[in-house]
C-alpha cells in the first residue's frame, strides 16, 4: 500500500523543504502539490523531543499542531483518582494536537526520541481556509480518528485479557506495514506499564499473557523492545473471537 500511495505522489525537487520525507505519503500534507507543500513547510518547523519529555501537557493552551515524523508518542490523561490513562499512541505520520478548545485535554509524551513538524496553530488555521482540499483530508483523518477511539471503548469494555492484548500486537503489525517496516517483526516501544495502562489492564496481567501467546508459538519476544507474530491468522482469531 505504502509503496502505492508514493507513486502517486507529486515529485518533488532535491531542494524541496520535504524532500527525502518518509512520512509525507501517508501524513496530513500528502495532499498537498508541490508549492502549496512548499508552503505550508515554511509555516512550521522542525522539533525534536526527547524520550520521557513532554510536547506538551493536559491543560496547557493550544498553540500548536504538529505530524509525527519519527518516534513514537504517548497520549494520556489524569483521573480523579490519580491513576493514569493512556488515551492512545501516535506513529510516523500521525498528527497531533488539533482540538476544538483552548486547552489540551490530554498529555502528548514521547516515548522514543521524536521528530516533528510544529505549525503555530493560527497559521495552520489560515492554511486550512486557504486549502480545502487539505481541510477536507484533515476531515477525513478525524473521522479515522473518531472511529479508532470507538474501537477502544469496545476493547476496553467487552473484550478479555487476551483479546485485549493480541488485539494491541496486531494493530501494532498494522502500523507497521502501513510505514513499510519488514514483517513479521514488529516494534514495540512503549512499556509494559504503558500497555496495561492503554488496554486498562495491570502490568502483571499483560505480561502473563505476553508470556502465554509466546509458550502457545504465535509470538517470539526478540528483544525488550521487539516481537515477532509467528500465526497472525491464528491471532486474529483470537482477537475476533
Amino acid at each position: 500500500m505504502a509503496t502505492a500511495l508514493i507513486d502517486i505522489l507529486p515529485t518533488l525537487e532535491a531542494e524541496h523543504p520535504c524532500f527525502g520525507c518518509v512520512v509525507r505519503q501517508f501524513s496530513l500534507c500528502g495532499i498537498l502539490e508541490s508549492g502549496p507543500l512548499r508552503d505550508f513547510r515554511r509555516t512550521g518547523s522542525n522539533t525534536s523531543v526527547a524520550a520521557g519529555s513532554a510536547i506538551f501537557f493536559e491543560g496547557d493552551e493550544s498553540e500548536s499542531v504538529f505530524t509525527v515524523t519519527s518516534g513514537t508518542v504517548r497520549l494520556s490523561k489524569l483521573l480523579a483518582d490519580g491513576r493514569r490513562q493512556i488515551a492512545g499512541f501516535l506513529f510516523p505520520g500521525d498528527f497531533l494536537g488539533l482540538t476544538l478548545a483552548e486547552v489540551h485535554a490530554f498529555t502528548a509524551e514521547a516515548v522514543t526520541p521524536v521528530e516533528l513538524c510544529r505549525f503555530p496553530r493560527p497559521r495552520f488555521e489560515t492554511f486550512l481556509d486557504e486549502h480545502p482540499e487539505m481541510e477536507r483530508r484533515l476531515f477525513s483523518l478525524a473521522a479515522h480518528e473518531l472511529a479508532a477511539a470507538r474501537q477502544q471503548v469496545v476493547l476496553l469494555g467487552r473484550k478479555t485479557a487476551t483479546e485485549k492484548v493480541v488485539s494491541f500486537l496486531l494493530m501494532l503489525g498494522s502500523r507497521c506495514r502501513k510505514l513499510g517496516i519488514a514483517q513479521p517483526e514488529i516494534d514495540l516501544p512503549m512499556t509494559r506499564s504503558d500497555i496495561a495502562d492503554y488496554l486498562g489492564l495491570r502490568i502483571e496481567t499483560v505480561s502473563r499473557e505476553l508470556s502465554s501467546l509466546k509458550a502457545s508459538r504465535l509470538i517470539r519476544l526478540t528483544g525488550m523492545h521487539s516481537i515477532q507474530l509467528l500465526d497472525e491468522p491464528r491471532l486474529r482469531a483470537i482477537a475476533e473471537a
